[in-house]
């Protein structure tokens, strides 16, 4: 505009007056920028302009660096590479570079600049020089880095810790959700941040926390802030879930927010549960110890008058053994049974004393209708005379099982004195033991009443010790014939008849048949 003027034009004085203000008040306002570098390079790179901020940052007074390259100002490495040269032909090309580099003071010390170079051009469209912006981002930049090593380091132990965290703003709306809380929901966190945190709990839970959060920005009371409490949670699938809760409080920049740490508890009250069940399971393991003990004395105590009652029935038979009265000779075959009922008696004594102690108990080939009809006869004691009709039913040919025959008896004595029992006050009392195939290799044996029944809760249990239905039973026949059947590698169960009573089942494995037509060289 200088240039432009006329010299013979009166009002050009006054703007020549105009722009020298201009220029000053522009030279103080550079002068007065002292946290930016600004200076100017003539087009071969040469200091020509030096403000106070580049004396600051840089070190140089004005009076050293004026007339200078100012390739003085790039770290050995970048001369080396043509870095100057190069900037200044990008910025005469493209008009304006702009970057991030490293640059050097007067003491050799490096600092990292934000860098502006402009190409500057007269009006002609002839390069005149260049202007250059520098600002010092060392600080700046360290402190960014400092930021995002934290944010780093606070990821990782957000992904790490292994209770949930949520993050909430005053109203409940969710700004963080970490991880572990993604695994213990069962949401990802696109889900859940941005809603109301309420979406996490039951209903009732739910309209709760949001009461409190009004309250307490109202009145300032806490409810959970500060504490550690016991709460129920939700799964994004619905179920709720037991939760240890602990809330933090935080201000940043005037906002207020909520920092929320959760462990599921679930795992924990499984595993209280289970220790409470297995203390239990170890009262009734101790009582059973101790009946077994009982038992085997009273086997031992047992066996001695039941050997010395066969001893007498046998005297007494053989003393009337050669008299032709017919009342006699009905008497000795019956004391003979007797007899014969108390030596199988001692039998299953000594075997049930082996049993608990542990000794062999002699699994052999055995028939199986023999093993049924001997425990039968044994069982039914009493029964005729109690109105019972038994029925039998048997599979055709003879079946050999492979098993401890006392045991066995003693299983099937047991369920029928119960069956007996459970038909004591029932109308019809038909008592029905079958035995029939069950799958390849097994033989099922059934023991049914047409007693009362027993309720399928009560059934669900029966087998256990302590288990009874009975008012001055001890549950432990049961328990003992469930032990027995699995020693033998079968299964014991229980069914509900349709027609009223119970019937109970339970498996032997059949005796392997040697291969007849196997070649012996």
């Amino acid at each position: 505009m200088i240039a432009s003027s006329s010299p013979h034009d009166p009002g050009s004085h006054a703007v020549a007056r105009g722009d020298a203000a201009l220029a000053e008040e522009l030279g103080l306002l550079i002068d007065g920028a002292t946290t930016y570098a600004i200076y100017m390079l003539d087009p071969r790179g040469r200091v020509t302009i030096w403000n106070r901020g580049a004396e600051r940052i840089k070190g140089w007074a004005e009076a050293e660096i004026i007339g200078r390259d100012f390739a003085i100002f790039y770290p050995a490495d970048d001369i080396a590479a043509g870095k100057p040269a190069s900037d200044l032909a990008r910025a005469h090309a493209d008009g304006r570079v702009e970057e991030e580099s490293w640059r050097v003071r007067k003491d050799g010390s490096e600092f990292l600049a934000h860098v502006t170079i402009t190409a500057l051009h007269d009006d002609a469209g002839a390069l005149r020089g260049f202007g250059k912006v520098i600002r010092d981002i060392t600080h700046e930049k360290a402190a960014e880095a400092a930021i995002v090593r934290r944010e780093h380091h606070l990821r990782s132990i957000l992904s790490t810790v292994p209770d949930a965290m949520i993050v909430m703003n005053e109203n409940g709306i969710v700004a963080s959700f970490s991880a572990a809380a993604e695994l213990v929901f069962g949401y990802g966190a696109h889900e859940v941040i941005g809603q109301n945190v309420a979406m996490l709990m039951p209903q009732t839970e739910a309209r709760d926390h949001d009461a409190h959060l009004r309250k307490y920005r109202h009145t300032g009371e806490r409810h959970v802030i500060g504490n550690v409490r016991l709460e129920r949670a939700m799964r994004k699938g619905g179920e709720t879930f037991p939760i240890e809760l602990a809330v933090g409080e935080a201000s940043i920049a005037g906002e207020r927010i909520f920092t929320g740490f959760i462990r599921d508890l679930t795992n924990r009250h499984a595993t209280e549960r289970r220790l409470q069940e297995l203390q239990s399971e170890l009262v009734h393991v101790s009582r059973v110890s101790a009946m077994g003990t009982m038992a085997s004395t009273l086997a031992h105590e047992i066996n001695q008058p039941l050997t010395a009652i066969a001893n007498y029935l046998e005297a007494t038979r053989a003393m009337i053994a050669d008299n032709d009265d017919p009342l006699l000779v009905d008497v000795a075959e019956a004391l003979e049974l007797a007899a014969a009922q108390s030596l199988r008696a001692g039998t299953i004594v000594r075997r049930l004393r082996a049993f608990v102690d542990g000794g062999d108990t002699g699994f052999r080939d055995e028939p199986l209708d023999l093993l049924v009809e001997e425990a039968t006869s044994l069982g039914l004691l009493g029964a005729r005379e109690a109105g019972i009709a038994v029925v039998t039913t048997a599979p055709p040919g003879p079946v050999m099982v492979r098993v401890d025959r006392i045991q066995i008896q003693q299983v099937l004595v047991n369920l029928i004195r119960n069956a007996i029992q459970s038909m004591a006050t029932s109308p019809s009392r038909t008592l029905a033991i079958a035995t029939a195939p069950e799958r390849e290799g097994w033989i099922e044996i059934t023991v049914a009443d047409t007693g009362t029944g027993i309720d399928a809760a009560v059934r669900a249990r029966l087998f256990e010790a302590f288990a009874t239905t009975k008012e001055d039973g001890m549950g432990l026949g049961l328990s003992i014939c469930r032990t027995i059947v699995e020693a033998h590698g079968g299964r014991i169960w229980a069914d509900g008849v349709a027609s009223g009573g119970t019937a109970f089942h339970f498996t032997v494995p059949l005796a392997v048949v040697p291969d007849s037509g196997a070649n012996h060289d």
